[in-house]
């Protein structure tokens, strides 16, 4: 399941989330991030209950991307433990994607 995540909810979704969590930074005018979206369903679908997985839009949220200092998207943020594991910018394939996440897998 993939959740929204919003400057209001970022703080208990994300930060304080007893799982590692994945973060899509996107917005609806981005291409690349258009792209990525599917693969980031599947993901959220095939590590449902080892992580939590979630998109947040920088236009309608510009507290957290500005904290974290998100330049481009798509930008994927890791957290673990409320603090930022990994980054990724860019398009990618769904299998580095998921290579990369696999290291902060319980």
């Amino acid at each position: 399941m993939e959740h929204i995540f919003t400057d209001q909810n970022f703080e208990e979704r994300v930060l304080k989330s007893p799982k590692p969590v994945l973060v899509d930074f996107w917005a609806p005018w981005c291409g690349p991030c258009r792209v990525m979206s599917p693969i980031v369903d599947e993901i959220a679908g095939e590590l449902e209950g080892r992580l939590t997985v979630g998109k947040m839009n920088v236009d309608e949220n510009p507290n957290y991307p500005g904290q974290y200092g998100i330049m481009s998207i798509p930008t994927f943020l890791v957290f673990k433990g409320g603090q930022v594991a990994e980054q990724m910018v860019g398009t990618m394939s769904k299998e580095d994607m998921l290579n990369t996440l696999q290291k902060h897998l319980g």
